[in-house]
């Protein structure tokens, strides 16, 4: 899963998407207002953390533009502005909840896996291709009813194939998405996460459903004659 947090204050940005990552989400940290809201509206995430004190546009103005073009992904707003009526606009505005700084990370935490919980159906929080399952809230993984070991990254990678079933996925959007860095044609890093995560969900099992596509990337797809 993807959470994007939009906070412009160093330390606390660096310490919610170093712990966030931690946690087995993938992290985007934007230090502004405009491009939080950019970022929002043009990419897949879900759930945004969201300062209301920002540079340029605020946390408000941010809610408001993502609800406006109808985004009903989980909203947490994450500010000092702690008075009861402000917590009660950013309720109205339609934020799914409201923490106060200081605050602390194992609440946090909490609230979010809680926001998501309640975000997806069990359809889309359970992700299948022929006997390869993906529980997202749990974090499990299994083939053939064989439980598989993954690391963060891999898990990431693997929802992010299945999410987009059938779609070729360049190497690039790839980077972008699960390691949040640009690609680099000078290096194999995707290539060699790719190869682990086959050797997991596929080397042993039938029938093979992660396909390099030459020269474009890489889908997730069941074959026709499975």
């Amino acid at each position: 899963m993807k959470i994007l947090i939009i906070e412009d204050e160093p330390k606390t940005g660096d310490y919610l998407k170093q712990g966030l990552t931690e946690a087995g989400f993938v992290v985007d940290l934007v230090r502004n207002g405009a491009d939080g809201m950019h970022v929002a509206m043009t990419e897949d995430c879900d759930l945004i953390v969201l300062d209301v004190m920002l540079p340029g546009m605020d946390g408000w103005q941010v809610l408001q533009a993502i609800r406006a073009k109808g985004k009903e992904l989980p909203v947490l707003f994450l500010t000092a502005r702690d008075r009861v009526e402000e917590r009660v606009k950013g309720l109205e505005l339609g934020a799914d909840d409201y923490l106060v700084k200081p605050f602390a990370f194992s609440e946090l935490l909490a609230r979010v896996r809680t926001l998501l919980r309640r975000g997806r159906t069990i359809d889309s929080a359970v992700l299948t291709a022929a006997d390869l399952e993906l529980d997202v809230l749990r974090r499990r993984a299994t083939r053939a009813r064989k439980q598989i070991e993954l690391t963060a990254k891999e898990f990431a990678l693997l929802e992010l194939l299945l999410r987009r079933q059938g779609e070729v996925l360049p190497r690039a959007l790839i980077a972008s998405q699960v390691w949040d860095m640009n690609f680099d044609s000078d290096t194999n890093a995707i290539d060699v996460a790719v190869r682990r995560l086959r050797a997991k969900i596929d080397d042993e099992f039938e029938p093979k459903l992660i396909r390099t596509v030459r020269g474009m990337g890489y889908v997730l797809e069941v074959p026709e004659c499975a």
